[in-house]
C-alpha cells in the first residue's frame, strides 16, 4: 500500500489515475526515477488520495474510461473538472484509448493541459511531463513576481469589472463572485483582497466541490482532538487561518445545505464552532464567494438557503466570459505566450487564425486560452500557426444533429399504457433527445449555452449526447 505522507519527497508527485493494474505498475515503474508516482484506480479512489495528501501533486495523468463506465469517457471528463476544483495548479494530462477528436478537444477545453493516445511512447511521455513542469517553474515565477494576478484586456466589460473591484475592495461586506468556469473568478477575488485594508493579511482559497460535506465542515472551521476517526490533534480551520484576511470560497453552489446554516452564523455574527467543540470561536475574515451556478434558480429548487443568498449577495460582480471581451483574447494571447515562450519557442498566428480566434466562443474561458497558447508554442516553436493549426486545439461548434423531433400525443397516457406497448425507457429517451436538440437549436449549437438551458452542466450534456449517438461539440 502506498504512503500518503509525501512531506519529505524530493521529487514532484504525480497522481495516476487508471483502472488497469498493468498500466499502472508499468508507468509507475518507468516515471519512478523522475516522479514520487501516488496512485489510483477511480475517481473516487483518486478523491480520497488527495484530501489525505500532506502536499499536491505537481502533475496528474489519468484515463478517460475509468469504472463504473470504463467505455465512457463521462467519468474521466468529471476527474478532469474534480482536479482543477481541488488545485487549479495541478497539470492535468490525459492518458487514454478512447482518444477520437471530440474526445481530445472536450478534454482539452474542460482544463486538461495535455492528451497522449493509449498505447504511448514513453520518451515522448516523459518529454511531455518535464515540459508540464517547466511551465509550472514558469507559473511560479510569474506569480512570486505578480506578472500573472493582472486583469489584462481593454475590453469595456473588463474596465467594468476594474471599476467594481477598485468599489467594493475595501468595503466590509461579502462579495459573490458569478460567472463561468475559467472566466477569471478566483483573480477577481484576489484583486479584491489585494486592493483592500487586509492585503497585508492572508488570502485563502477553498473550493467547496473539492470536498464532501463533513470534510468542508472540517476544513472551514477546523475540529478538536478526537472528533471524529482519524483526528489524531487539533486542527485550525480556514476561518481561524484567514485571521483578519480573506477567505475566498470557490463553488459555494456546490455547499451542502446543512454546512450553509453553519457559514450562515458566521456571516450574520463571526460565530463559528469547531467540529466536536461547544466553545463558539470568532471569525474577523471578509467572505468572498464565487459561483458559476445560478444560485436562484438554485433557491428556487431549495439546493440553496435563499438568507445565505441574500447574505452573500451585498456585492455582486458578474465576471464576463472571454467570448464577450471583443479582443482581449488577442491582449492575452500575446501575455501567455511571452509568460510560456523563451528563446525561439514563440509563435504567431497568421492573420486569417486571428481573425477566427477573435470570432470563437471560448467555452473555457481565458484558462482554456491559456493552455491552447501553451500547446500551440509545444508543436509550433518559432512558427507562424494557420487556421487549420489553431484549429485542431479549438472545440467547434456543433452544427449536425439527427436527432426525430416529432412525438406523437395523439393518446392519451391511459391509452397507452392500456395497449400494452408503452416503454418508459424509450420515451424518456425521446423526450431529453427532443429537448437536447431543441436547446442546441437556440443556441446555435454552443454546448455550454445549452447546458445552462437544460439546467445541467456541460460534462453531463456532452456524456448524453455521446450516449444517444448526437455528433459534434462545441
Amino acid at each position: 500500500m502506498q504512503s500518503l505522507n509525501l512531506a519529505t519527497a524530493n521529487k514532484d508527485i504525480l497522481l495516476l489515475v487508471d483502472d488497469d493494474p498493468l498500466i499502472v505498475d508499468s508507468l509507475a515503474l518507468v516515471l519512478s526515477d523522475d516522479f514520487e508516482v501516488v496512485t489510483a484506480s477511480n475517481r473516487k479512489h483518486a478523491r480520497s488520495i488527495l484530501q489525505n495528501l500532506e502536499i499536491m501533486p505537481s502533475l496528474a495523468l489519468v484515463d478517460l474510461g475509468l469504472p463504473p463506465r470504463p467505455h465512457s469517457p463521462e467519468e474521466g471528463f468529471t476527474l478532469i473538472r474534480e482536479l482543477i476544483a481541488f488545485n487549479r495548479s495541478i497539470k492535468t494530462m490525459v492518458l487514454s484509448g478512447q482518444s477520437d477528436q471530440a474526445n481530445i478537444r472536450h478534454a482539452l477545453t474542460l482544463g486538461a493541459v495535455d492528451f497522449i493516445p493509449k498505447p504511448c511512447d514513453i520518451d515522448l511521455l516523459k518529454a511531455r511531463l518535464q515540459h508540464q513542469l517547466m511551465i509550472l517553474q514558469a507559473e511560479k515565477a510569474a506569480g512570486d513576481k505578480g506578472e500573472d494576478n493582472t486583469l489584462l484586456g481593454e475590453s469595456t466589460e473588463l474596465h467594468t469589472l476594474k471599476s467594481l473591484i477598485q468599489q467594493f475592495s475595501d468595503q466590509p461586506f461579502p462579495v459573490l463572485i458569478e460567472g463561468e468556469s475559467g472566466s477569471g473568478k478566483e483573480l477577481v477575488a484576489l484583486q479584491l483582497h489585494s486592493r483592500s485594508s487586509r492585503k497585508d493579511s492572508p488570502f485563502l482559497t477553498i473550493n467547496c466541490a473539492a470536498f464532501s460535506g463533513d470534510l468542508l465542515e472540517s476544513q472551514l472551521f477546523g475540529h478538536s482532538k478526537g472528533a471524529f476517526t482519524g483526528a489524531t490533534s487539533d486542527k485550525s480551520g480556514f476561518f481561524s487561518e484567514a485571521a483578519n484576511g480573506s477567505l475566498f470560497l470557490d463553488e459555494i453552489g456546490e455547499m451542502p445545505m446543512d454546512l450553509q446554516s453553519k457559514l450562515l452564523r458566521v456571516l450574520e455574527n463571526g460565530e463559528f464552532y469547531r467540529v466536536g467543540e461547544t466553545q463558539p470561536r470568532q471569525s474577523a475574515a471578509r467572505i468572498i464567494a464565487a459561483t458559476n451556478r445560478d444560485l436562484r434558480q438554485e433557491m428556487r429548487d431549495r439546493r440553496f438557503r435563499q438568507d445565505l443568498f441574500h447574505r452573500l449577495s451585498v456585492l455582486t460582480i458578474h465576471v464576463p466570459p472571454l467570448r464577450q471581451r471583443g479582443d482581449d483574447c488577442l491582449i492575452l494571447l500575446d501575455h501567455f505566450r511571452n509568460l510560456y515562450s523563451s528563446g525561439n519557442t514563440g509563435f504567431t498566428l497568421s492573420d486569417e487564425a486571428r481573425d477566427y480566434l477573435k470570432s470563437y466562443p471560448f467555452p473555457g474561458n481565458v484558462r482554456e486560452l491559456r493552455n491552447v497558447v501553451i500547446r500551440l508554442g509545444a508543436k509550433h516553436p518559432g512558427q507562424t500557426v494557420s487556421l487549420a493549426g489553431l484549429q485542431e486545439e479549438l472545440e467547434t461548434e456543433l452544427t449536425d444533429y439527427s436527432v426525430d423531433e416529432t412525438v406523437s400525443h395523439d393518446h392519451s397516457v391511459e391509452e397507452e399504457l392500456e395497449r400494452g406497448e408503452f416503454n418508459l425507457d424509450d420515451m424518456l429517451k425521446e423526450w431529453e433527445m427532443r429537448y437536447i436538440n431543441t436547446a442546441l437549436k437556440i443556441t446555435g449549437g454552443n454546448l455550454s449555452k445549452a447546458a445552462r438551458l437544460l439546467g445541467v452542466n456541460r460534462t453531463t450534456l456532452y456524456s448524453r449526447m455521446q450516449k444517444h449517438s448526437m455528433e459534434g461539440s462545441d
